[in-house]
Parts: C-alpha cells; structure tokens; sequence
C-alpha cells in the first residue's frame, strides 16, 4: 500500500497536467474560431490599435532624454546620460514651490467647483418636459464648448478690460476699474470660472444620457407615493448617476496636473506671472524658446508621474468609499 500511493499521486498530478493542456487548447480553439467568425471587427478596431501605438507608445522612447544630457548634434543614443540630474535641478529650483502650487491649485479648484456643475445641469434638463424647450437649453449650454480657447481668452480680455462692460458697470458702485486681467489675485477666478462655463455643457451629456435610461415609471410610482421632487432626485435619479459619477471623478482627480498650457498661456501676463505660470507654460518656455529640450523633457515627466500616482489613489479611496466600484 505504501508503494501505491506515490503512483497514485504521480497518475493524480499527470491527470490534472493533462487536463489543463486540454483547457488550454480548447481555449485557443475556440478563439481561433471567435476570430475567424469575426475577423472584421478586429480589422475595423485594427486602425485604432495601430494609431494609438504609433503616435502614444513610439513617442515614449523620446522620455529617455530627460535621463541624457541632450544633445541634437549627438542623437538620444549617443548623448550622455546623467541620470537625475534633470529633476534635481527642477525640484531645488527657487520657483518650483510656485510652479507646482499655482499647478495644483488650479486643477483641484477646478476639479471640486466644476465636478458638480454637469450634474446640476443634467438634473436640471431630465426636469423639463417640453422636447423643443430642451432642445434650445441644450443648444445654449453646449455652445460654449465649440469656442475656440483663443476666442474666449479675448472675449475674456475685452469683458474684463479697465474700459470693458464689467468695468463699466463697476465703476458706479467704486471709484475706478479693477485690473482683473493683471493683477494676480483675479487669474485663478477668471480661469476657473470661465472653464467652467465653458466645458459644464458640454460634461452634462453623459449625465443626461444615463437619466434617459431610468424607467419612468418609477418616477410615476415615487410621485403617486408621495415622493417630493427632491426625494425622487436622490432615490432615483442619483444611485443611476453614481457609477459615472465614480469614474468621470477619478478620470478628472487623475488628470490634475495635466492642465492645458494654452488658455494659461494666452491669459498670461508680466504682471500676473506669480499665479499663472504653470508647469505646462514653464515646459513650453523652457523646451520650445530657450531650447532645453532634456530639461524640460524631465518636467514633463515629473508631472506625468505624479498623474499617475493621484490616479491610482484616488481609485483606491473612490473604490473604497463606493462598494469596490472604480476605474479598474
């Protein structure tokens, strides 16, 4: 009996090999049929797959001269390499405390005061019954977002102007104009709020799409138990909304230090530099103008890497606080 139970053990262990073989092979029969059954789709996702490696995985290998002292003479392979020297000199630089701030400040503001918006806006329309009356709101809201960033920076310059409409109407209640455009304590207002009435709009369609989806019956049920409109936004309308909710948050709270460099470009002046120069303006004016291309490269990379970081923590926290419903 002693000797049996090796070799029962042996043919056990042989079975169970064979077995997963068996799994295996069935696997990739069966998706060697999927695929010659539906060959097409892969051809129409093909397009995509093959752009996205071109223009987002291929340029990647450009990250290398953050790490060299670059050089366009000597090439990215033939520059020396110097490690961090990069980061070092950005993190101890005297105004990468202000750049990253002013960075931070503006996305996280626009983050918590532009999240809801879009909400507020879909609860809004999935009230209004009248199809022509919605139509026309709709068309109002989403307009801005069709503006060119250039335009809406001039319409800004020329609202907020010492001589502009805002002014004017200012200058009644006060004894002069107010420089909103230069002076650094009015940038972030001016930037965050007319962000905000510029994308709200535009946000709101995946909100008001998933509203669409609810059975209006259980409004109609709601209503006939005596549900106020209130009542029925919170028990219905916004357990629908939360998955999104979670995802679009973490999307957002993941993209905080990628903040566009044109819009604060464009509003930028000499006088407001200490609250509009952002990472993405001092890359440009340190890669593109003064031609460091290694420095700036290491900058970028820096701000990309703390994107990462606060994407795959805010996804914990939300995960945590929504049920286990996140991004991944």
């Amino acid at each position: 009996m002693a000797l049996l139970a090796p070799k029962k053990k042996a043919n056990h262990e042989m079975s169970s090999s064979l077995d997963l073989e068996m799994k295996v092979e069935n696997k990739k029969e069966s998706f060697l049929h999927y695929f010659r059954r539906n060959y097409m789709l892969y051809m129409f996702l093909a397009p995509a797959i093959i752009l996205t490696i071109i223009f987002k995985y291929v340029p990647m290998y450009g990250a290398i001269i953050a790490f060299k002292d670059f050089s366009p003479m000597k090439g990215i392979l033939g520059s020396d390499w110097v490690g961090f020297e990069h980061f070092r000199d950005f993190l101890t630089s005297p105004n990468f405390a202000d750049i990253f701030m002013n960075t931070l400040k503006l996305s996280l503001y626009g983050l918590l005061l532009g999240f809801p918006v879009p909400i507020i806006l879909a609860l809004s329309l999935n009230q209004v019954r009248r199809a022509a009356i919605k139509k026309n709101i709709q068309l109002i809201l989403y307009a801005p977002n069709f503006i060119s960033v250039v335009v809406i920076t001039g319409m800004l310059f020329i609202f907020f102007s010492p001589t502009g409409p805002v002014n004017s109407l200012l200058t009644t209640f006060l004894n002069g104009p107010i420089p909103f455009m230069t002076d650094p304590d009015y940038f972030r207002s001016i930037y965050i709020l007319s962000g905000i009435w510029q994308a709200a709009g535009w946000s709101s369609i995946i909100y008001v799409a998933a509203l669409a989806n609810v059975d209006p019956q259980l409004h109609d049920a709601a209503t006939i138990d005596g549900a106020t409109l209130w009542q029925r936004i919170r028990h219905i309308d916004l357990p629908t909304l939360k998955p999104i909710m979670a995802v679009l948050f973490i999307l957002g709270a993941g993209g905080i230090m990628a903040i566009g460099f044109e819009k604060a470009y464009l509003m930028q002046t000499s006088m407001n530099i200490p609250t509009s120069e952002i990472i993405p303006t001092y890359v440009y004016k340190v890669g593109l103008q003064a031609g460091d291309y290694a420095y700036s490269t290491a900058v970028g990379l820096f701000n990309s890497v703390i994107n990462v970081v606060l994407l795959v923590f805010v996804n914990f926290v939300v995960k945590k606080l929504n049920e286990g419903e996140g991004l991944y």
